[in-house]
Parts: C-alpha cells; structure tokens; sequence
C-alpha cells in the first residue's frame, strides 16, 4: 500500500520558519511521505530560512515577481498549488497563519476535495480589514480546514464561537516557539560583543504601518535612544523600499543606531535575546519574545495575539509617538516593572506543539504515532 503523500505549503519566512519544526518531526516517521512545497511568495529570506533547519523545498512555484500585486500573488499561487496538489497526489495538505500562500492553499484543497490542516488557526481581530489581508486570509482557511491546531485556548475558543466542530479543534502550542527552542539549542550567533550596554531591537513592516505611522515609530525609537545614553538601537530592515526609505531617512544618521540587513533566522533568534527590549508590529517576534524572556512593545492598535497582553509580557501600544516613547523609557528605567514582563511565563507553547499536530493528523489517516502532553 503506498504511503500518504503530505504536502507542506510555505511562501513567506515566518511559514517558513513556524513549518520547519512540523516537517522535521513528521520525516522521522515512515508512515507517510513528505513533500515540501513553496509558492515562492518571497524569494531570498524564505530559502534563507529554510536552510536553517537543514530544509529546502522539494517543489518551488516561484511565483515573486517584481511589484507583484495581491491579485496576482493570489491567482498564481492557486493556479501552481491546483496543478501541483492534482500531479503529486498529494492526499493532504499542510499550510499555516495567515498568508495569501494559506489562503490559496486551502482554497485549492477545497476545490480538489482534499484535506487541509490549519496551523496556527484561530486567530482572530475585530476586523476583517485589520490586519490586512491576513484576517481574512486565516478566516477563508478556517471556513473549508479538516483539522485545526489552534495554538492557545483562546485560540480555540473562536473557532468554537463560529462553530467549528470540538473533534477537529486541537490546542498545540506555537510551533514557532518549536523553533525558538531549535535555533537556541544551536545557534553560537553573538551579537554586538563590543557594545557593553542594552540593546533596543525594532521590527516594522506591516502593510498598515506604512507611511506616516512608520514615521512616527521611528521617531519614537530615536528619542528612547537619545534619552538612554547606554542603549544601542538595531533595527534589520524588510526589504519592502517603503520601509527602508522611513527607517534610513529617521534613523540612518544616528551613530548608536545599527540599520542591518534582516539576518536569518538562526541569528535573530540571538538577536532577540540579546536585546534589553524589543519594539515590533511583527506577529511572530510578538510570541518568540516572551519565550526568551523579552518584553515586547507591540506597534500596532490591535492583536490576534492577545495572550502576552493579558499574561503581561507584551503591551499593546500602537503608532503614537508619545505613547510609544512613554512605555519604552518606563520599561528602561523602572527596574521593577521590567522585571514583571521579563518574568512571565511564554503564554504560546512549550515546544512540542509540532509533536501534537503530528499525533493527531496521523490519528486521522488511521496511523498509530507516539502521544503528547496536553497544550494549554
């Protein structure tokens, strides 16, 4: 009898690398075979991110093209995913978050009648338009999953509250967490041995900072680096000109601000646990932080990741300048209140959710695989 045939779709770096922990973990069953595949939605640093957990793609759609537009992402994506799910007789489907590589992932199981399995699922904002488009992308993928793997309980609970049926839903933790693990059990990256003071590390690329609320984070981040004398900012730069042109004009004179190109992933894991604090609009960084001990000033009005917020390891502080520089000092300074937020507990996983989401898909194809623990 051949094996089932998984496909494990990826397009952008932060898929990448919250869906390396979960093929690694099913390569080390024979039960079923793997297949790797990426849209391409993001060339260089998706490949980059994959490399460091010994993976590439085993099939690349290579979709990127120069000014590409969400349309044409979309329609590429779906019609390479349709054709390569229908040749590979890929018998189910693996996609995580909230990417349009997701959204047209699910979209073409659904249409082919195959089965997709939803990592990361369940998060949820007030707003389909907020973030924009990954609140309805990770909304459509949720409307046609077989499985679930939400990563918390309160996760699970929207899902619930749109009638998603119990027996699909499975709490497993943040595989990105999986990952944090993974990188520091092996990383011997050492950032900025030279510079014996704090470091402050700023991320901001999202489509609805852009502009002029980009402008004010950045001018946020240099009065906290003018009023800390002892502090180094370093910011890695996304690729998109838009963010580059903000950052470099703002900051790119400073002599304690470091603008870098974005390091792989196996060096911004050290990165983030060298810096005293960290400022991002960055989903992903948003649950890696509170696992290595950061507390995190989230750039953004709302979140889909609420758990920091309410365990007190993140707070919400959105694109006000004022508000921004405010809290960053506060945590700078205040000793104790630094203290509060470094010592909760990571709200997003242990570690193990890969090994969870292998138990139960397996559990549905009718393949006996080692248990787990229970998450959340």
């Amino acid at each position: 009898m051949d094996k089932p045939r998984l496909g494990f779709i990826v397009g952008t770096r932060p898929e990448a690398i919250k869906v390396a922990p979960v093929v690694l973990e099913f390569r080390k069953f024979d039960s079923v075979e793997t297949l790797l595949i990426s849209s391409g939605q993001h060339r260089e640093m998706l490949d980059q991110s994959l490399a460091v957990f010994g993976l590439k793609p085993d099939i690349d759609l290579g979709i990127m093209t120069a000014g590409q537009t969400l349309t044409e992402v979309t329609s590429r994506a779906l019609e390479g995913l349709t054709k390569t799910f229908k040749e590979r007789g890929i018998a189910r489907v693996f996609a995580q978050g909230d990417t349009t590589t997701t959204f047209c992932a699910a979209l073409a199981a659904f249409y082919l009648q195959i089965p997709f399995d939803h990592i990361e699922a369940g998060l949820r904002t007030d707003s389909i338009s907020t973030p924009f488009p990954e609140e309805f992308n990770r909304r459509a993928a949720g409307l046609v999953a077989s499985l679930h793997y939400p990563p918390t309980k309160w996760a699970a609970e929207n899902l619930l509250k749109e009638g998603k049926d119990p027996k699909t839903i499975h709490v497993t933790g943040n595989t990105g967490i999986d990952a944090v693990n993974l990188i520091v059990k092996t990383s011997s990256q050492d950032w900025f041995p030279e510079h014996p003071g704090r470091v402050i590390l700023l991320t901001t690329h999202r489509r609805e900072n852009l502009g002029e609320p980009m402008s004010r984070i950045a001018t946020a981040a240099r009065e906290v680096l003018e009023k800390t004398p002892d502090a180094l900012l370093v910011v890695p730069m996304h690729r998109n000109p838009q963010v580059r042109e903000v950052l470099m004009k703002i900051l790119g004179d400073h002599e304690r601000v470091r603008l870098i190109e974005p390091p792989d992933y196996e060096a911004f894991v050290p990165l983030m646990k060298r810096a005293a604090l960290i400022l991002t609009d960055s989903g992903g960084v948003q649950e890696e932080a509170p696992a290595l001990g950061r507390p995190v000033l989230v750039l953004r009005d709302t979140t889909e990741r609420p758990e920091g917020v309410e365990a007190g390891a993140a707070k919400l502080v959105g694109t006000d300048q004022k508000k921004i520089t405010g809290e960053a000092l506060n945590l700078l300074n205040d000793k104790e209140a630094y203290h509060r937020m470094q010592q909760v507990v990571s709200p997003y996983g242990d570690g193990m959710a890969s090994q969870r989401v292998r138990y139960w898909s397996l559990k549905n194809l009718g393949i006996d695989s080692p248990g787990v623990t229970p998450w959340g």
